[in-house]
C-alpha cells in the first residue's frame, strides 16, 4: 500500500512469537528495491491480536499499533501516544496525529531554533517531533534539490544524536505550501506524513501561514490542521491506496 507514494510491504503472520524473526533486518532486505521487494517502510500484522508493528528501513526503529475497531474509525495505540484514523465520506482518509512535540529532549536534538552550516550553506532549522525528529528549513530555493544535495548531510548531523528527518520548505501562499523531504533511514522519499505535519506546525509558529494548509509533496497532496496551541492535535487529511497481494516466504528470506 501507499499514500502518496510513500509505501509499505504489509506481511501477516498468524504468531509473531513462533516465527522468531529479526524484523529490523527483514525490514532492509524487504525493502530494498533492487534486492528486495522494495518499498519505504515495512508492517508486520498480527490477526489473532490485531497488532501490527511498523519498521522504518535501514533504521531498524519499530512502532507498536493495536486496532480497537473494524469500522470507519480506528483507534491506534503508539510509543508516542493515541492515534485516531478515520475514513470520510469522501474516501479520504483523516488522522488526528496527536500534539507536535516541542521540547527540545523529545527532538532529540540541543536547540529548537537555530542555525547549522552545511558545505557552503547556512541554513536557519526548525526542530520539532510528531514522535520522531525532523528538522524543517523555510527557503525560497529550489528544493528538491537542495534535499538531494544537503538532505544526507544534515540527516546526520552531529546535532541530532539520532539523526534527522529533513524537509526543505517553500511557502506559496498563507494556506499553501511544497516540500521536500529527506527522510532518516531511507533518503529521499515522495512522501512523509509526519514531515508534512512538522512543516506546518513549523510554518505557524514562524506565522509564514493559517492554520490549514495544503502542502504540495512529490507524491501528491495533504491537508494539515494545527491551531497554534502546543497541547492540540495536528489533523492530516490525504489518500491511501492498495497496490498489490503477493505470496513470498519470508521465513526462507530471512
Amino acid at each position: 500500500m501507499h499514500g502518496l507514494g510513500d509505501d509499505f510491504i504489509i506481511v501477516e503472520f498468524d504468531n509473531l512469537e513462533e516465527n522468531q524473526l529479526d524484523y529490523s533486518s527483514l525490514a532492509v532486505q524487504v525493502c530494498d528495491r533492487k534486492f528486495g521487494i522494495g518499498a519505504d517502510g515495512l508492517i508486520i500484522a498480527n490477526p489473532p491480536e490485531m497488532k501490527l508493528i511498523q519498521f522504518q528501513m535501514l533504521v531498524g526503529e519499530y512502532l507498536i499499533l493495536t486496532d480497537n475497531t473494524k469500522y470507519r474509525k480506528l483507534l491506534i495505540n503508539t510509543l508516542s501516544g493515541v492515534i485516531l484514523w478515520e475514513i470520510l465520506d469522501d474516501g479520504q482518509i483523516r488522522v488526528d496525529m496527536g500534539p507536535p512535540i516541542l521540547q527540545s529532549s523529545n527532538v532529540q536534538a540541543e536547540v529548537l531554533r537555530t542555525n547549522i552550516k552545511i558545505k557552503d550553506k547556512e541554513f536557519p532549522i526548525n526542530l520539532i517531533s510528531m514522535g520522531n525528529p525532523h528538522c524543517v528549513i523555510f527557503t525560497k530555493e529550489d528544493t528538491d534539490s537542495l534535499a538531494i544535495e544537503y538532505g544526507p548531510k544534515i540527516e546526520c548531523h552531529s546535532i541530532f544524536p539520532l539523526k534527522t528527518n529533513v524537509e526543505f520548505v517553500n511557502i506559496i501562499s498563507n494556506n499553501r505550501s511544497k516540500i521536500s523531504i529527506w527522510e532518516r533511514g531511507c533518503g529521499i522519499t515522495m512522501a512523509c506524513g509526519t514531515g508534512a505535519c512538522a512543516s506546518v506546525v513549523a510554518a505557524v509558529l514562524n506565522k509564514l501561514t493559517e492554520e490549514s494548509v495544503i502542502v504540495d509533496l512529490p507524491g501528491g497532496q495533504l491537508k494539515i490542521d494545527w491551531n497554534g496551541c502546543e497541547n492540540s492535535s495536528v489533523f492530516m487529511t490525504g489518500n491511501a491506496e492498495f497496490v498489490c497481494f503477493q505470496l513470498t516466504d519470508l521465513l526462507e528470506r530471512n
